[in-house]
């Protein structure tokens, strides 16, 4: 039985309704005379900001007050503008700008709630808002609205009205109008929607990171569902056409494959136009800007990253479904699906639970139904805790253990066995990470990726996380001692030693595996990352003398004025470190790192051009040995899986303390770049998650995706000498067959012959992870 209201509450709702309507009409009265002028609207001229393109001259972005793709109401299809209309303002064609009934019934919700709960702003308060207004929710902001909602109903028809909101709305993922908006989704024009397409798009004004179909695939269907519920209602479709609409399968675009791969990269270019011309010429000057971005390489380095950091998020464990919901799962598996077609295999999607078995599960994902098998989710075994940060084991696992009708889980697209489409267990990663690639010698940035995802986060971390590089800044100590008169051959042993002084009192410093080495070449030292063997090193070349050289290399962090500077304690950000490692690929030049090549005005006339810039900053000699060097810690050091490339790398790994950073900064004879994996908040990445095993496969991957394929080495300057070296000591050998051969400066080179008869040259291949 319905429960009645009782007068008093009656009484309350018509008193507050009487003093609101009061309250609104004086308010209305004194504010309706500063609200602007609406004069420009009908004379609609998009004013030209600035255009961004690639190395290639492909246009990736465009900076301008009124964002979108502009189309004329004509070009766009019935049925969208129908599902916007029926969904959003029912009342369009026959209200003056704003609608009596639906400012009543979000005035009773707002009183009922205490609080501005609901707008029930029509179409053209929606156009006045967006167009003049901030979205703050206040009695004063929703009076402007009316004001000028009431203005614009005077001055424009109902067709210029709708056409002006449907280039202006915000729709998700950065497309601002509905033609941007088709191109994100669904990757062509609004003119070719259909009526399922329109649907969807017209349910995201609402609230479009929570419709989205990429964030979450279910919640967007159900909305589309409420548009076409609607339609029907308003007469615009018949049932047939609504249930057609219905079942039909969405073939969304890839997202991760579109425009926002390149935001980083766009987002870096607008700071520095903003800061060197103003906002007025950026955003209305009509500039284009032509830069240095290699499109193939900036994909590549975010699906790289993407893959990489959502596996290393698995190897802590599944954090379970992301909700769970009610369904008829009989009455979805009835349902027939034809004529889809996969999406990018790298790409991730939200599913939905329909049956799940001790072996396999039926989800539906993207409209069609795809069947995960317990193979592609046996990593799910391990359960995350994410309060806690603990993992637990699932002994005798199975899919019934992790999941159950209804649940709302991330999937990925693998393969179709038949008509069965293969699906893998997902989930979008907490962990964060950026990627750096530099052209060494022009300096040239060709990628640059600041994070997972542009839309769930904007911070940059290729140019604004300041990190411990770890080991990764050991080069830069190598490279100055050789700058200092040291050889990859020298001797330092490796032996426990102990500094007194420091904050901390007495420091011992230890190789990662507890363990002492001996006599040690430098060569072997950097290969296997031996920390004690660097802090002597750092002892005998001077704390001041590296820090002076790494400044000369590029790198502005700050440096400690001690020993703990061997381990990488100073701060960088990954595309300082990159630049940085380009002078060692570059023999020994310094690059101005370059984004942009040149830009024009809006008359055409070069306003700004830039050629690339170098410096030689230290001796080719010196760039070429720690290259060298570099090159043997991917060939039997800790770099050892980026060995699978099949070509000459040259490259560091780096762990900061408790598995919080990981690095991995190389390079082949064409590129330079650098990986960086790490949580935001400085936790640790997990147990043995070190730059050997979380930051190198990225960068393999990525170097892998644009690599040419041609294994040309790094060349050898001419005062360069080889010599045949015994490798436990670093003496010349007279016979070769008894040595290993070593690179030297002309001049440096061993001076003295090894007296030890034999010599064991089987060296055992290992393939340390601990860097």
């Amino acid at each position: 039985m319905k429960k009645k209201t009782g007068p008093f509450k009656k009484l309350f709702i018509l008193t507050g309704i009487a003093i609101l309507i009061g309250v609104s009409i004086g308010s209305y009265i004194a504010v309706a005379k500063g609200v602007p002028s609406i004069k420009d609207l009908r004379h609609h001229v998009a004013v030209t900001g600035t255009r961004i393109y690639a190395d290639d001259d492909t246009l990736i972005g465009e900076l301008k007050v009124e964002k979108g793709i502009y189309l004329p109401l004509k070009a766009i299809p019935k049925d969208l503008i129908n599902a916007v209309v029926a969904v959003e303002d029912s009342r369009f064609w026959k209200h003056k700008g704003f609608d009596h009934i639906a400012i009543l019934r979000a005035a009773i919700k707002d009183i009922l709630h205490v609080r501005i709960k609901e707008g029930g702003s029509t179409i053209t308060q929606q156009l006045a808002k967006i167009t003049f207004l901030t979205p703050e929710k206040t009695l004063t902001r929703k009076i402007k609205e009316i004001a000028l909602a009431r203005k614009i109903e005077k001055s424009l028809t109902k067709e210029e009205i709708l056409e002006l909101y449907l280039n202006r709305i915000y729709l998700g993922h950065g497309a601002y109008g509905v033609e941007m908006a088709a191109r994100v989704y669904f990757g062509k024009s609004a003119r070719n929607l259909n009526l399922s397409e329109s649907a969807l798009l017209a349910g995201l004004i609402k609230a479009p990171s929570i419709y989205s179909p990429y964030n979450n695939l279910v919640l967007a269907k159900d909305r589309q569902k409420t548009v076409l519920q609607r339609m029907e209602e308003e007469g615009y479709i018949k049932p047939s056409e609504r249930e057609k609409a219905e079942r039909q399968p969405l073939q969304l675009a890839t997202l991760r494959g579109g425009v926002e791969a390149n935001n980083y990269f766009i987002e870096y270019i607008r700071r520095y136009l903003e800061e060197k011309y103003g906002e007025d010429m950026v955003y209305k000057g009509g500039l284009k800007v032509y830069t240095t971005l290699d499109r193939k390489a900036q994909m590549a380095a975010a699906r790289a990253l993407q893959v990489g950091l959502r596996e290393i998020d698995k190897r802590k464990g599944w954090r379970g479904p992301i909700e769970n919901r009610k369904i008829d799962a009989e009455k979805e598996l009835e349902k027939k699906k034809t004529g889809f077609q996969i999406p990018d295999s790298l790409d991730i999607t939200t599913g939905i639970v329909l049956k799940v078995s001790h072996n396999e599960a039926i989800i539906k994902a993207r409209g069609v139904n795809g069947r995960l098998s317990i193979e592609n989710a046996r990593w799910a075994s391990n359960i995350f805790d994410p309060r806690t940060g603990k993992t637990t084991q699932i002994k005798n696992f199975s899919l019934d253990k992790i999941l159950k009708v209804g649940d709302i889980v991330k999937v990925k697209f693998i393969s179709v066995k038949g008509n069965k489409l293969e699906l893998a267990l997902e989930q979008d990663p907490l962990i964060e990470g950026a990627i750096v690639a530099i052209d060494p010698y022009t300096g040239f940035i060709r990628a640059l990726i600041g994070g997972y995802d542009y839309s769930r986060s904007e911070f940059n971390r290729a140019l604004y996380a300041k990190r411990q590089p770890g080991s990764a800044f050991k080069p830069v100590i190598y490279a100055a001692a050789l700058d200092s008169g040291f050889t990859p051959a020298s001797i330092i042993t490796d032996e426990p030693v102990t500094y007194p002084g420091g904050p901390r009192g007495e420091w011992s410093p230890e190789n990662y595996d507890h363990k002492f080495y001996g006599p040690t070449r430098l060569r072997d030292a950097l290969a296997y990352s031996r920390n004690v063997v660097t802090v002597k090193l750092l002892e005998s070349v001077g704390v001041n003398r590296v820090i002076e050289f790494a400044r000369r290399l590029g790198i502005e962090g700050n440096m400690p004025n001690d020993l703990s500077l061997a381990l990488g304690s100073m701060t960088t950000t990954p595309f300082e470190l990159c630049s940085a490692y380009t002078v060692f690929a570059n023999g020994g030049v310094r690059m101005k790192p370059l984004a942009i090549k040149y830009i024009t005005n809006a008359r055409g006339s070069v306003i700004e051009s830039n050629e690339p810039e170098g410096e030689q900053v230290i001796s080719p000699e010196v760039a070429f040995l720690i290259t060298s060097m570099m090159e043997d810690v991917v060939n039997y050091g800790t770099g050892w899986r980026v060995k699978a490339l099949g070509r000459p790398v040259a490259g560091k790994t780096g762990t900061t303390n408790d598995y919080r950073d990981a690095w991995f900064a190389g390079y082949t004879s064409d590129i330079v770049a650098c990986v960086w994996v790490g949580f935001d908040d400085m936790k640790p990445l997990g147990h043995q998650e070190t730059g050997a095993k979380a930051a190198s496969p990225i960068w393999l991957n990525f170097v892998r995706s644009i690599d040419s394929g041609d294994p040309v080495g790094f060349p050898v300057p001419e005062g360069i000498v080889s010599y045949y070296i015994d490798p436990s000591n670093g003496l010349l050998v007279s016979d070769p067959s008894q040595g290993i051969k070593e690179y030297f400066r002309r001049g440096n080179e061993p001076k003295e012959y090894s007296n030890r008869r034999s010599i064991i040259r089987n060296l055992i291949e290992i393939r340390p992870d601990y860097d």
